[in-house]
């Protein structure tokens, strides 16, 4: 009896599981049609797809070579799969990056995981169509005009310096990677914002990124569980500092005159002018944060990972770098001008980026039946384009697996080399991302020796591109002339400066009020000066 009963059940369950099979092929043929041509490839199975393969691939950073160009060789360019619950078409190719990515708002627009959009903001320019994208865009971008740049060099240069004094000075291995994230994530605040930033505040801004893509599960303990409560103490931190610069703008008449302002001042007065909310401003700054810092530490890394595996290239960066400084005085800081002389350093880490995209790729959904290299995209679907399906073929880069930084020596057609994007929404800070590169480069070879530690490092996902064990590098400085003592001696003069200060503002209360005499700017050039009288 209990035999019979269990055939019957197996029997039930056997029907349910048809039935299902069956509903999900009609409505997949329906949904695509019969007469469509879709590209070749597996969708797998229904919800799962080929998800796993793709995260089991993502995690040792080996995307392309386990997920993408084994399909490529089995399917061409452009095939299906299905990741995530939605089926996806995955495009390589210079001609296919520019077919999508020109394409945007016309026949696709981005797409992210809901995850990244609780976390990074929906209010932000990521999530921005049209219109709505494009005055966001013209909000960030005229504060990062030509004009801009040159401003932000002698602040660049001094956020390097100052960094190298507090962090490197005295010690014979950093690990550059925590070293450059903790600097560009100063710079982006201070420089591009005006804000200054306590290091404990790039911690809270980690875990916000870990749970970025990470299942939307909001329980107890989980990723996006914390990244939530990491972003709400960002969110306090932010809505108290736009309260108050919108307060100073409106106390001293600054609203309609931001031109020349970093971009805060820019984005709440857009706020005061009813432009933009809070939230729009709030959101933008934070997936600004992240957009600006973290991928350029990962260059940064790159670069010197690739310079230090190939000292040919590196003695040819050296000289460059000697030649600028011999034309500085002591103690002067870099010039607009100074950083376009450096030609091959530009070269060197264009060429890192290109082995070692900062920005695997991004997702595109589309609007409308797409018809393309003779298949039919449905409206609904995902696509998937990749900076290796440019970057890693013969057809564009000749050896394309060498490190050859002269490749950038010939001109390289559009959407080609793409660790930027491309399209509308081409990375909107890749010229303040190249300052900070060659900037700090500049002053790390200028003043010390350095070397690998662990010269073969992995890089893996979590959840984008970094070194394995956070790139260490053995450090000594390249001259030493001052006795032990001369280290305390612009600390004696801070300190000098800022009871000097303190006695003013006891001599006139109103003083407390008012600008002080020594600014936090002066006392970081004169410890600027000072030291680079060496």
């Amino acid at each position: 009896m209990a035999l019979e009963m269990n055939n019957f059940l197996s029997w039930i369950l056997f029907c349910l599981a048809a039935m299902v099979s069956t509903i999900f092929f009609k409505h997949r043929k329906r949904c695509y049609g019969a007469k469509r041509k879709l590209p070749p490839g597996q969708l797998g199975l229904p919800l799962i797809g080929e998800t796993m393969e793709f995260y089991k691939a993502q995690r040792s950073n080996r995307l392309f070579e386990e997920f993408v160009e084994p399909r490529v060789a089995k399917y061409g360019k452009i095939f299906k799969t299905s990741l995530m619950g939605s089926p996806t078409v995955v495009v390589n190719g210079a001609e296919a990056n520019r077919f999508i990515l020109s394409n945007e708002f016309k026949l696709v627009v981005s797409s992210w995981p809901s995850s990244s959009i609780q976390l990074m903001g929906k209010n932000s320019i990521m999530e921005k169509q049209g219109e709505q994208h494009r005055f966001h865009r013209g909000l960030i971008t005229s504060s990062l005009s030509s004009t801009a740049l040159e401003t932000f060099v002698p602040k660049i240069c001094m956020a390097v310096q100052l960094h190298l004094q507090k962090y490197w000075r005295g010690k014979d291995s950093v690990r550059l990677y925590r070293s450059t994230k903790l600097l560009t994530f100063t710079i982006v605040f201070e420089c591009l914002l005006g804000i200054n930033v306590e290091p404990e505040m790039l911690d809270t801004f980690e875990r916000v990124l870990e749970g970025a893509f990470a299942p939307p599960l909001n329980f107890p303990g989980s990723k996006f569980s914390r990244a939530k409560k990491a972003r709400a103490e960002i969110v306090k931190i932010l809505e108290k500092v736009v309260g108050e610069k919108r307060k100073e703008m409106e106390n001293c008449s600054m609203v309609g005159e931001e031109n020349g302002c970093m971009l805060l001042a820019r984005l709440v007065g857009a706020m005061i002018r009813g432009e933009l909310c809070e939230e729009e401003v709030i959101d933008n700054v934070v997936l600004l944060v992240f957009a600006a810092h973290d991928t350029t530490s990962f260059a940064i890394a790159m670069t010197f990972k690739m310079l230090g595996q190939h000292p040919d290239c590196y003695s040819k960066i050296l000289q460059e770098h000697d030649e600028v400084k011999k034309t500085k005085k002591a103690g002067e800081i870099l010039t607009l001008g100074d950083v376009k002389k450096m030609e091959r350093t530009w070269q060197a880490a264009r060429e890192c980026m290109r082995l070692f995209p900062p920005i695997f790729g991004s997702f595109r959904k589309t609007v409308a039946d797409i018809e393309y290299e003779g298949f039919t995209i449905p409206k609904g679907w995902k696509v998937l384009w990749t900076a290796y399906g440019t970057h890693y073929y013969e057809e564009y880069f000749k050896d394309p697996l060498r490190y050859d930084p002269s490749r950038f020596q010939e001109f390289v057609p559009p959407y080609v080399y793409v660790p930027f994007g491309g399209g509308p929404r081409t990375c909107a800070g890749y010229q303040l991302a190249k300052l900070n590169i060659l900037i700090f480069l500049h002053y790390v070879v200028t003043a010390y020796h350095w070397s690998l530690l662990h010269p073969n490092e992995p890089i893996i996902m979590d959840p984008l591109p970094l070194p394995s064990k956070g790139m260490p590098i053995n450090i000594s400085p390249k001259l030493i002339t001052t006795p032990n003592c001369f280290p305390f001696f612009p600390y004696l003069i801070i300190f000098f400066l800022h009871n000097l200060n303190i006695f003013f503002s006891i001599l006139c209360p109103s003083y407390l009020f008012q600008q002080q005499l020594f600014s936090k700017e002066m006392k970081s050039s004169i410890i600027l000066y000072t030291f680079n009288q060496k």
